[in-house]
């Protein structure tokens, strides 16, 4: 169904009242009511979760089941940042004229963050994708300690986030997104961002000035989802299995809560 919509011509005429936050606010009713507990089952034998890591009981609604809690045990020292979920990952340098080659496209950090004076801290650094898919767990954690300086809302839409839909769009900067800045006394400014996608209209994340590395940020509501961190040129060395797949365009699976890299000298 997704390569028919994004990459038809009557597929992608079709997409556009789908991929409207009043859409996703729609579907968001029938799953949040009880009508939906039907899916809950169905959902758990299609993606073959491992429900052993969840509490068992009951659920009133597949939001419910969907928004759901476990315990992770975030590892803790004084110069790693973490992965913020369990995801696919996939690391991209951000280059001198503030761009990203990502699927054959050059995009720019301006456009991301709507903002280019904040842009230019990232010349040189590192963008970090994580991209969620439905059997992941959708709570995320703060990977570094720090003071949040900014908080910023960009509205959009909701376009999924699966890999067809990626190499037929600019997803990142369509859909609506949020994000923080965060000042680390470790790694200098690091953004951390949530995007949106098709059903996923409700980004939830905590209040408050202070970001505290492996506490939980928020969580999304139905569907798949990204988070994107960006470090400054020199901040942070990856492990070697991540520092692998820079611009390759490759995806590797992380966990949240383990280490994605340590403070450069660190």
């Amino acid at each position: 169904m997704l390569n028919f919509l994004y990459t038809t011509a009557i597929g992608r005429i079709m997409l556009k009242p789908l991929v409207s936050p009043a859409f996703s606010k729609a579907a968001a009713k029938f799953f949040s009511s009880p009508l939906s507990k039907g899916l809950v089952n169905h959902y758990i034998d299609k993606y073959d979760i491992d429900m052993s890591e969840y509490s068992d009981m009951p659920y009133r609604s597949f939001n419910d089941f969907f928004t759901r809690r476990k315990e992770i045990k975030a590892a803790q020292d004084n110069v790693s940042a973490l992965n913020p979920c369990d995801a696919f990952l996939s690391v991209y340098k951000i280059s001198d004229t503030l761009t990203m080659n990502i699927k054959q496209s050059e995009y720019t950090i301006a456009d991301l963050l709507d903002d280019k004076e904040l842009a230019q801290h990232f010349e040189g650094g590192l963008c970090c994708v994580f991209r969620l898919e439905p059997q992941h767990y959708h709570h995320y954690l703060y990977p570094v300690d720090g003071v949040i300086k900014i908080r910023k809302r960009i509205d959009g839409v909701l376009h999924s986030v699966r890999p067809v839909c990626c190499e037929a769009y600019p997803v990142w900067f369509c859909n609506s997104r949020e994000y923080v800045v965060i000042d680390s006394s470790l790694f200098g400014n690091v953004v951390q961002m949530e995007v949106g996608a098709l059903l996923v209209g409700k980004i939830n994340n905590s209040s408050g000035d202070a970001a505290v590395k492996g506490s939980e940020k928020g969580y999304f509501e139905y569907g798949g989802s990204t988070i994107i961190l960006l470090f400054e040129k020199d901040s942070i060395q990856l492990l070697p299995d991540y520092n692998a797949v820079i611009d390759t365009k490759k995806e590797t699976p992380v966990e949240a809560g383990t280490i994605l890299g340590q403070k450069t000298g660190g």
